[in-house]
């Protein structure tokens, strides 16, 4: 009897992936691999490609242990047509399966690719939905015509009473369903950060590390030194880690920063989340249990789940159901070139310096550092918002299109003309003085608000309001600061645009 011949991408590292589902180990044939144009198709960070393949290739290996065939197709095989399309029909060559079973994939594009695949393969094309979600594409459009899907917060309030997490019967733990205002502490002088455990690499990873060097050593980042989980197994440790270490903290500390404290109170399991390595189920799971036993107050764990059962099915669910048209809309007609301090990290800004150079590092920068500085920054620069997307897309090593377009294109940038959400985060540089020491040292001053020595991100944010003042004066959420701009004399908007402009156009 023929084999079945199950796919199995980068993102999708589980056995509980619905393309292995069903499998027989006797029969079927699990196939794998890796292709350059995949990794080159964005300028990828080292780290990230190093923690794809080398994530991949332990999977392949854990399959192996349980007596699974697994066709393993290395990057540097010399027959390595090095493309999705051309490996799907060089495995059906080799193994004239009696199918092709595969779960959908996290990108649009390579999406449209797997359609091709059903004309162009000799065999049956299944395309599985990727049920890993709490909510099914099915479920999402239910709630879309129900009128739950317009806004984060209620479709997040549904999830909570679908799925029980958080509540107390028909109501929600601790008597609110969002402790979002108890996120926002800045972090105390003198408080002490937990170390992060990291973790050596292996034999086998140091050899996908030297794979990488040698063919993406051009590439942003730095490779090493590597701390990434690349099992399931240290995976679940890094699990324990922030359930029993961080998450505590992680309430009243998540939107702060400190310079050279990169990681703080954070997960640090998106990586983990969406390659696979851990679920969404376990990890919400994990954090409720240390609500309920008193290992972590509330404002920590609500704050955990909401990203995870709130934003991230949230975007997931906008992202399937309204791309491809979603990537193509500019609201605020944003189209300046991407500063070269993105891929630099050089700047006189030292938030921005810090911000970039954590990602330099780490592939990772923890949710603020991306929306509230380089974020805020891309916003109020009026930077294209393709080209902003392409750099998150290729800095983050939890960065894949499904999570990352719709957090930069609807959240960071309003592109996408408040769909995501109600207005744009854009914020002066007394916001990031608040909420980190990064101005500390700084070549600019937050208090000074123009001219010499002022902080870029004063003038800009102001600038932007003036710029985009058709666009956002009706938007409620903006009533306050549009009513400070209509006071303001001509003169002085008229320095805010000369000093914006000046900044702007100086930039590299």
């Amino acid at each position: 009897m023929s084999p079945h011949l199950r796919f199995v991408l980068g993102d999708q590292l589980t056995r509980e992936v619905s393309s292995l589902a069903d499998l027989d180990p006797a029969r079927d044939i699990v196939l794998m691999v890796e292709v350059e144009v995949e990794a080159r198709y964005v300028p990828h960070h080292q780290q990230k490609i190093a923690f794809l393949l080398a994530a991949m290739r332990h999977f392949a290996q854990a399959l192996r242990a349980e007596g699974i065939r697994v066709d393993y197709v290395r990057l540097d095989d010399p027959a390595n047509t090095q493309s999705f399309s051309g490996e799907i029909a060089r495995a059906v060559e080799r193994h004239a399966p009696a199918s092709v079973i595969v779960t959908e994939p996290g990108e649009w594009r390579v999406r449209a690719m797997m359609a091709d695949w059903a004309e162009t393969l000799p065999v049956p094309v299944h395309i599985r939905e990727d049920d890993r979600f709490f909510c099914s594409h099915a479920e999402f459009a239910a709630l879309g015509r129900a009128r739950k899907t317009g806004r984060m917060e209620f479709f997040y309030r549904e999830m909570r009473r679908r799925t029980g997490l958080l509540m107390r019967g028909d109501a929600p733990e601790g008597g609110q369903w969002n402790f979002d205002p108890e996120n926002r502490r800045a972090l105390p002088r003198g408080l002490r950060v937990p170390p992060r455990q990291r973790f050596t690499p292996d034999a086998l990873t140091r050899a996908v590390i030297d794979l990488v060097a040698a063919r993406f050593g051009g590439h942003f980042g730095d490779l090493e030194p590597f701390g990434w989980a690349v099992t399931r197994a240290d995976a679940l440790r890094a699990l324990d880690h922030f359930i029993e270490d961080t998450l505590p903290g992680f309430g009243d500390y998540q939107d702060a920063m400190k310079a050279g404290e990169d990681f703080l109170f954070h997960g640090l399991l998106s990586p983990y989340l969406n390659c696979g390595l851990l679920t969404a189920r376990e990890v919400c799971a994990r954090a409720e249990e240390a609500f309920r036993s008193g290992a972590a107050p509330i404002n920590a764990v609500e704050g955990f789940i909401r990203q995870i059962l709130g934003w991230r099915e949230f975007v997931r669910g906008i992202y399937w159901a309204e791309m491809p048209a979603y990537a193509d809309s500019n609201h605020l007609n944003a189209g300046r070139d991407l500063p070269a301090m993105y891929w630099t990290g050089e700047t006189p800004m030292r938030c921005m310096a810090e911000c970039i150079g954590a990602t330099r590092r780490h592939a990772y920068a923890h949710h603020i550092q991306r929306l509230m500085v380089t974020g805020n920054f891309a916003l109020l620069a009026g930077v294209a918002p393709a080209q902003i997307e392409e750099w998150y897309l290729a800095v983050y090593a939890d960065a894949f299109e499904w999570v990352e377009l719709p957090n930069v294109h609807g959240m960071v940038m309003h592109a996408d003309g408040g769909r995501l959400g109600s207005k744009p985060y854009a914020a002066s540089g007394a916001y990031i003085d608040r909420m980190s020491d990064y101005c500390k040292g700084c070549a600019f001053n937050p208090k000074v608000k123009r001219g010499p020595g002022a902080c870029p991100f004063n003038y800009l944010y102001w600038n932007f309001l003036i710029e985009n003042e058709k666009p956002l004066s009706a938007n409620p959420r903006l009533a306050m600061p549009y009513r400070t701009l209509a006071r303001m004399p001509a003169a002085q908007r008229a320095e805010i645009v000369a000093d914006a402009t000046a900044f702007l156009d100086s930039l590299p």
